[in-house]
């Protein structure tokens, strides 16, 4: 499995340490309101909503560095499109890991 990791921030900050600490609070400050925002999604089985919520975090696992975690929102997606949630299991580990994280910073 993929690990988060700060790399392609720091490369997108070329060392500006205020834009990483800047970039960081905004995914420590969207990250668990998206999470949660999902879980909720998820319990009512709004397809829709939780598709549109997958969507906007894989994007956190692409800034993250997590090409597994990314490739598991892809297919969730998709399969969420289609009315399946079957991925769930698989995508909350993945929530786990950033929540930790991020929680670490």
């Amino acid at each position: 499995m993929s690990l988060p990791n700060l790399k392609y921030i720091k490369d997108l900050s070329g060392g500006d340490e205020a834009f990483e600490q800047k970039f960081l609070t905004i995914l420590k400050d969207e990250f668990p309101v998206e999470r949660r925002a999902y879980e909720t999604a998820l319990e009512n089985r709004e397809q829709d909503a939780s598709c549109a919520i997958v969507h906007k975090m894989k994007h956190k696992f692409n800034i993250l560095g997590m090409e597994e975690a990314y490739e598991c929102a892809v297919s969730y997606e998709k399969d969420l499109l289609e009315g399946s949630f079957d991925k769930d299991e698989e995508f909350r580990v993945h929530l786990g890991t950033v929540t930790h994280f991020l929680n670490t910073l």
